[in-house]
């Protein structure tokens, strides 16, 4: 079965805009896929929103889509090398193609942040001038048009 893009798309722009982070909204585009349970699918993402846990590190929406990769792709066998590596050789593709097309991976420079900038846990409140000063629905957009076209192209069956 294909994924409709645009449908994944639109899915994980809704779960932003409905107050969760960018990593738990592109987990949400695609836990049908994956049967994930709707609070197991979000408490698993959780902590990845903000770059880590609002470090601005590593940007949410390409952890909660190189979590996806890690459903499809991740090794359960104690020792398997060869799995390990088909997993981080498709997490390496798919964040290089955001990279390329986004201009980075990482939160704060995303959100034109100095890496030293201060910042604290708590999440900013959802407003109209939060979504005019923040990327992160097109970074969630992204994350998801990438991951719904890479099913497209590679996963046979799904």
């Amino acid at each position: 079965m294909k994924v409709d893009v645009e449908e994944r798309v639109e899915r994980g722009k809704e779960w932003f805009k409905k107050g969760f982070n960018c990593s738990q909204a592109v987990v949400m585009a695609f836990a049908d896929v994956y049967g994930l349970e709707r609070d197991l699918a979000l408490r698993m993402s959780s902590s990845f929103g903000g770059g880590l846990g609002r470090m601005r590190l590593t940007c949410g929406a390409v952890s909660g889509m190189c979590m996806l990769v890690g459903l499809e792709t991740g090794s359960v066998v104690e020792g398997d090398n060869e799995g390990k590596a088909r997993n981080y050789a498709l997490v390496q593709q798919l964040a290089h193609r955001f990279e390329k097309e986004a201009g980075s991976i990482v939160c704060s420079e995303l959100l034109g942040l100095k890496p030293m900038t201060p910042i604290t846990t708590t999440p900013e409140e959802r407003t109209p001038e939060y979504y005019k000063k923040r990327p992160c629905v097109e970074t969630v957009a992204l994350a998801c048009r990438i991951y719904a076209e890479h099913l497209n192209d590679t996963v046979p069956g799904i």
